[in-house]
């Protein structure tokens, strides 16, 4: 994959999420993989404290890319 297909699919991603990528630095610190692993598990919408949430999880206990992020989800 090419670098800038990379970074349209980062964007893509991103935007499916509800994040602004222009407001994430954290995301500079990390891999590509571990960002894209952390915006894979999460819904359409979930928004920027989501996915932080979901890239700490990966970055510093190791989650699965199968481990998705219910922490918003009511159970109804």
């Amino acid at each position: 994959m090419s670098q800038a297909e990379r970074f349209a699919s980062l964007l893509r991603e991103f935007e499916r999420v509800g994040v602004d990528p222009n407001t994430i630095s954290a995301g500079l610190a990390v891999s590509h993989d571990d960002t894209l692993r952390a915006l894979a598990a999460l819904p359409d919408g979930a928004g920027p404290a989501a996915f932080l949430r979901q890239l700490r999880a990966i970055t510093t206990h190791g989650a699965s890319v199968g481990e998705k992020d219910t922490s918003h989800e009511t159970g109804v």
